[in-house]
């Protein structure tokens, strides 16, 4: 019913007379998205395609001897990561979007879903990151990387990996909660404030320049940085390749120890050593287009203070294409691998067709929180 007494303002009286949906469409928005459907069957395409490659990514290097190498631990690292984020992430942020509000884990589901996202998000970044550090090392460095690129030295350095994403994702975390919209009664006791149990949602709890602050600081070092790192290392990798085929072309024209043993061999290592690399670096440049639009996003919402209608549009379009390229980074490696490594590309073979493995010598030995944030119209709500 409408109170409509003296001393409350006009927006007061507007805000009485509305019904509790009304009021919490008013400043919450649409319980449901309107993208929900074609949002989920993209979602969906992409969790079935990510799921079965990450997991045949994860048993063929997990079952397979001759697959434990450093760089295949990285990878499986990373596999792990994009897991994660299809099996626990993906299917939260799809509730959210079918229904907004209330959000009903509570406190604790708040504070995981938040940690969840910016553990991964920083994992993937930094594992991405060592396995051009390898790569770098076992291409320039070869002598070095005799000592440096080991199993051990990888496994250390994983575990490096997720303890820092562990730690560094605890700030983000702190920022969020629980909050939740209240109605005025006016009564004989006076003004008194009641909560709206529907309209419980995650988000922002402090204040808004202490989440500013640390977005720009992480998007600084765990995205900018080192994907300029990332870029050096490769130009130089290139380069070291360049000259190997050069000095190749030229013992080729003269025939000298063409027809060695030892020399074949090596050129059979360097090939496989190129087709690698070039993996790689595929994946690193697919990981960098993905996340680009993500790290846009939480920059955005950062950066701009003073929203306007024409920014809430283009925040709108730049989310929804955030989140499918985001969750496209999860998906899409096991199809590099399968398009660009013949020995992943026949032992997914084997698993899907339950063959069994022989450990033969072969001729081809080869061996990227989502933290969703919505516009809330929620001012005067005291």
């Amino acid at each position: 019913s409408c109170a409509c007494l003296l001393s409350c303002s006009h927006m007061d009286v507007v805000d009485a007379c509305l019904e509790v949906e009304e009021y919490l469409e008013k400043y919450l928005g649409p319980r449901r998205s309107s993208v929900f459907l074609p949002v989920f069957l993209i979602y969906l395409v992409i969790f079935v395609v990510g799921v079965v490659g990450n997991v045949l990514t994860c048993t063929v290097i997990a079952r397979n001897k001759v697959m434990w190498t450093p760089t295949n631990y990285y990878l499986f690292s990373l596999a792990v990561s994009d897991l994660l984020v299809l099996l626990l992430g993906m299917p939260l942020e799809l509730y959210e979007l079918w229904q907004n509000y209330p959000f009903l884990l509570g406190e604790g589901g708040c504070y995981f879903k938040t940690f969840l996202f910016e553990t991964v998000c920083l994992a993937s970044i930094l594992n991405v990151t060592a396995l051009s550090v390898e790569r770098y090392i076992a291409v320039v460095h070869p002598l070095r990387a005799k000592y440096v690129v080991t199993r051990t030295h990888a496994k250390r350095v994983i575990l490096v990996v997720w303890g820092v994403s562990v730690l560094c994702a605890l700030p983000n975390t702190s920022l969020h909660g629980i909050t939740m919209l209240y109605s005025r009664s006016i009564g004989s006791a006076g003004n008194t404030h009641l909560e709206i149990p529907d309209s419980a949602i995650c988000t922002l709890v402090k204040p808004p320049w202490m989440y500013n602050l640390t977005t720009q600081v992480t998007t600084l070092l765990f995205f900018i940085l080192p994907m300029l790192t990332i870029s050096v290392l490769y130009m130089l990798i290139g380069l070291q390749l360049k000259q190997e085929k050069l000095r190749q072309a030229l013992q080729a024209k003269s025939g000298f120890g063409q027809d060695s043993f030892c020399n074949v061999r090596t050129q059979q290592q360097k090939a496989r050593r190129r087709q690698v690399t070039k993996m790689l670096f595929v994946l690193v440049v697919v990981f960098g287009i993905c996340w680009a639009p993500f790290h846009t996003d939480r920059l955005m919402w950062s950066f701009i203070s003073d929203w306007t209608d024409n920014h809430l549009e283009i925040f709108e379009y730049v989310h929804i294409i955030s989140g499918v390229f985001f969750y496209l980074s999860s998906a899409v490696n096991p199809i590099l691998y399968n398009l660009m490594s013949t020995r992943f590309r026949e032992m997914f073979k084997e698993v899907m067709c339950h063959r069994q493995h022989h450990n033969t010598p072969r001729k081809h030995s080869l061996s990227v929180t989502r933290v969703t944030f919505r516009i809330k119209k929620r001012s005067n709500l005291k």
